[in-house]
């Protein structure tokens, strides 16, 4: 223990292989090698870098921002490093606030409503010994006080509670995750510093953990889940994951048994909503991580075959990749639905025991009951779960599209993402085509084409009837009547049938002429059959 104490005192000036290994060799890579693209540089993100720099402080681009611009890709999200500690970063911006205990963290905002953009601003970390570390008993949740006035803490089993202690550059290198998202970009002088030959691997497509990989995920656990959601990203570009960073994945993931599962509930949609579910789908099978991380996202695995909720997670990959939002609610209510259906459809029927239930009703149940098994109250039961009971209470509402509830729908603050998941259930056959094409033109007509759409409604409805009434069977004769004449008046019927239906859809007729057919005293002959051998 003195001895690390020591060491760590000393630094460098120690000679200590371990620690030039644990740190790394500073590199200074010119533009004429790394050649990256300025242009790619987000123009708010060297507005951080410069005003840091110009108020004397070392600042950077850092991250997977770097790995992609070494990638020729232009990133969607910047992150800055900085020696300065989060305050002095607050001081310097009008909109920058202070966020995480865990980590604490500075977020510049430029831009108001959808159009606004993040800038992630952290202060260079030190790299600490976890054996010098406080501890404490219980986790980040039981344990919220004791943390409150601690930089540095972790729990019985070596995870990290706390890491607030700030360092020097080439720390705050060395306790990052992968080599490739521990490279720093000065887009002033278009210098990338590189401690872990990130270039290199970013060069041979290679995800590599920095230090030894069981020690990083038991520092971390949530380690296992970036491991997964960046091969996944990575390996349409080529990347494949070291052995040796693989290799602990599955014994590891015991460890996440103690993250608390709000952490991991937003680590799950970060798989799933950063345009590439599929691909993490896939990854996961690979990994042998297809089931036990979250069980929300084992049912997504389970699920990913089926045509319905396959085409919501080709659908949210495609609207990343276009750079349109995409919600966890929608996401959610595909993935879920099938639960939803089923016991809806139970519910109605009054199956295992129970009384059948109006449809809006046993909706809301059923509802209820998948809430309860799959989401329980990670979500709060707040505005994600409002929002996908509005998306599952809506699907009824599309069957009728007469009177004034087409009116009220389009509305709905969130009738745009329940016709997208109507849309989808008509992809797969679920819901009637014409139905779903019919809202989306009703949801961008003007009045008098809605009018029209609605009169095209009211006409079909009157086809509807007119079929049904031509498809009503005839009235049984009675038994004392010969079976030849039965044979005959049925045959009649079906002429009667087939061509006596009025045009204005009145069906009456009809069946007065079956009706007058049946014996009478003198003089009341059956006009059915006479009817139909005159026509």
């Amino acid at each position: 223990m003195i001895k690390k104490f020591i060491d760590k005192l000393l630094g460098k000036t120690a000679g200590s292989t371990q620690g030039k290994s644990r740190f790394g060799k500073r590199q200074e890579v010119p533009a004429e090698v790394h050649k990256i693209d300025p242009a790619l540089v987000d123009e708010r993100a060297k507005n951080v870098v410069t005003t840091l720099q110009q108020a004397g402080y070392e600042a950077y681009v850092v991250g997977g921002a770097v790995r992609d611009l070494l990638l020729g890709l232009r990133p969607k999200d910047f992150d800055v490093a900085t020696n300065a500690t989060p305050e002095q970063v607050k001081s310097l911006f009008r909109r920058a606030f202070i966020i995480g205990r865990r980590f604490r963290i500075v977020h510049v905002v430029y831009g108001r409503g959808r159009e606004h953009e993040v800038i992630e601003v952290s202060t260079f970390r030190a790299y600490m010994d976890n054996t010098a570390a406080e501890q404490v008993a219980g986790n980040e949740r039981t344990s919220k006080g004791e943390l409150a006035s601690m930089k540095h803490a972790v729990d019985a089993s070596g995870r990290v509670l706390r890491d607030n202690v700030w360092g020097p550059q080439e720390e705050d290198a060395a306790r990052r995750d992968f080599t490739v998202n521990a490279m720093y970009y000065d887009p002033a002088n278009q210098v990338v510093v590189d401690y872990h030959n990130g270039i290199k691997d970013a060069q041979k497509l290679t995800l590599r953990m920095i230090g030894d990989p069981a020690t990083r995920y038991r520092e971390d656990p949530v380690r296992i889940i970036r491991a997964i959601r960046f091969s996944a990203k990575l390996a349409a570009l080529g990347f494949k994951m070291e052995a040796k960073t693989a290799a602990p994945l599955i014994e590891s993931s015991k460890l996440l048994a103690d993250v608390p599962q709000s952490r991991l509930f937003d680590e799950m949609l970060k798989l799933l909503q950063t345009g590439h579910a599929i691909a993490t789908v896939e990854q996961l099978n690979k990994l042998g991580l297809a089931k036990g991380i979250y069980p929300l996202l084992d049912v997504v695995v389970e699920r990913a075959d089926q045509p319905f909720v396959k085409a919501a997670l080709q659908d949210t990959d495609r609207r990343v990749g276009e750079g349109k939002p995409v919600a966890p609610s929608f996401l959610l209510a595909c993935v879920l639905w099938a639960d939803v259906r089923d016991g809806w459809a139970q519910r109605q029927e009054g199956q295992r025991g129970q009384r059948p239930q109006a449809p809006f009703p046993a909706l809301q149940d059923a509802i209820d009951d998948v809430f309860n098994a799959r989401i329980g109250d990670v979500s709060g039961r707040g505005k994600l779960a409002a929002d996908m009971r509005e998306i599952w209470m809506m699907q009824p509402r599309f069957d009728k599209r007469t009177g004034s509830t087409p009116y009220s729908l389009v509305e709905q603050a969130r009738f745009r993402a329940a016709f997208d998941f109507m849309r989808l259930r008509a992809d797969v056959g679920e819901v009637s085509e014409a139905i779903a094409e019919w809202w989306q033109e009703f949801s961008t007509a003007d009045d008098l084409r809605r009018q029209d759409l609605l009169e095209q409604v009211r006409e079909e409805q009157k086809v509807r009837q007119r079929v049904r009434v031509r498809e009503t069977p005839a009235p049984k004769p009675r038994n004392s009547e010969p079976a030849a004449r039965r044979n005959e008046e049925a045959e009649s019927d079906d002429e009667v049938e087939a061509v006596a239906v009025p045009p204005d859809g009145e069906a009456a007729a009809p069946r007065k002429r079956r009706r007058r057919r049946k014996p009478r005293p003198a003089g009341g002959g059956g006009e059915g059959g006479g009817s139909a051998a005159s026509e």
